[in-house]
């Protein structure tokens, strides 16, 4: 009788705090953001700020197509006038758009439409082939004033961030597709420097030369290729990669300054260690080109390079990122083992020469 009257009581109890707790609970789940939405808006948000620098890039190039003359053998070629699209960035009030190389490759005319259908023509400023980047310059007035895209800071993006990518796929104009940081610094060997964020956010092709974007509406890199399934594959497979927007930007005040990239560079041909003979790790150098930074500075052949301002290298391309992140005339600072003890020299970088003007 006792155990009955118990559950009595505690049934009562129940019933009155689901009176109480129930409009509770309803008051503050109303009182509460919409978390779906509050995540939406802040991506619509970042594309509002961003979409007036995004620019589609139009080419025409004229190429030779291959034909032979049935009756009499000759070889000739028929002109054929060829179109390209792909994508760019403004980044200056006065005009300068940012862009993949490969996508005004060859180009005869380029032309420029802005995210209202204004079209401008625009004349190629310079180019580097090693990070596949180039700047243009819009043909306007000098009052025009375009809206220029904020840079962001790409070596403080984390994996795993939403990353936004905005550019015109497939002849889609102002394509906004939404993923994450995948991961930083990769290299898929495609060109002879290569620093890649990759991301899942879908880039196809014509996304080239377009933005990467954080939430904040800041361009953290210059989408540039993707990873796909095969050679009758050639869409999205959650894979693409973008230049990083520091080195994007350096690369483009250079194009920009002098219509070419100057790289720094120390004067080294290095090699990676084999792992396997248990090495300490860091990266041997196997030779230092005569009257460089390095050979004045004393960096001798076979010293391992164990630390870039004071950051741990175990590869060939870790070094190289690293003295990239500078400028010419930057003083780097390099830590080498030699002979198993630690030898630590500041290097003032120079400008990298044409392939060629080197020698040991």
């Amino acid at each position: 009788m006792k155990r009955v009257k118990m559950k009595r009581k505690l049934y009562s109890l129940l019933a009155v705090s689901t009176v109480f707790l129930i409009p509770l609970m309803c008051r503050s789940l109303a009182a509460s953001p919409n978390v779906a939405r509050e995540l939406g808006n802040a991506f619509a948000d970042a594309v509002d700020r961003v979409m007036p620098s995004v620019v589609v890039v139009r080419t025409e190039a004229t190429v030779y197509r291959v034909a032979r003359d049935l009756f009499f053998g000759q070889i000739y070629g028929i002109p054929e006038r060829l179109a390209g699209q792909g994508s760019g960035v403004i980044i200056s009030k006065d005009g300068y758009v940012l862009t993949s190389k490969h996508v005004i490759q060859n180009a005869e005319q380029i032309e420029v439409v802005l995210h209202d259908g204004t079209k401008y023509a625009a004349q190629l400023v310079g180019h580097d082939p090693m990070s596949d980047l180039a700047v243009l310059k819009i043909r306007a007035p000098a009052d025009a004033g375009f809206k220029a895209i904020v840079p962001g800071d790409s070596d403080n993006i984390r994996v795993g961030e939403f990353a936004i990518a905005i550019g015109s796929p497939f002849s889609l104009n102002s394509s906004v597709t939404v993923g994450i940081v995948s991961q930083k610094g990769r290299s898929v060997g495609l060109l002879p420097y290569e620093d890649f964020i990759q991301t899942d956010a879908s880039i196809n092709p014509g996304n080239s030369g377009g933005p990467l974007i954080d939430v904040d509406g800041r361009m953290i890199g210059i989408n540039a290729m993707i990873q796909t399934g095969g050679p009758y594959s050639q869409g999205n497979i959650g894979i693409g990669f973008a230049v990083p927007v520091n080195l994007a930007m350096r690369v483009a005040e250079s194009l920009i300054s002098s219509g070419k990239m100057e790289r720094p560079w120390l004067g080294l041909d290095l090699r990676s260690l084999d792992k396997t003979d248990g090495a300490e790790g860091g990266v041997l150098v196997g030779e230092v080109f005569s009257n460089t930074p390095a050979m004045r500075s004393g960096v001798a052949r076979g010293d391992v390079i164990v630390k870039i301002d004071e950051q741990p290298v175990y590869e060939t391309r870790d070094v190289q990122r690293w003295v990239f992140k500078h400028r010419v005339g930057e003083t780097v600072k390099l830590e080498v083992r030699r002979e198993g003890q630690p030898v630590l020299f500041e290097i003032v970088t120079e400008r990298m020469p044409e392939i060629g003007q080197t020698a040991p």
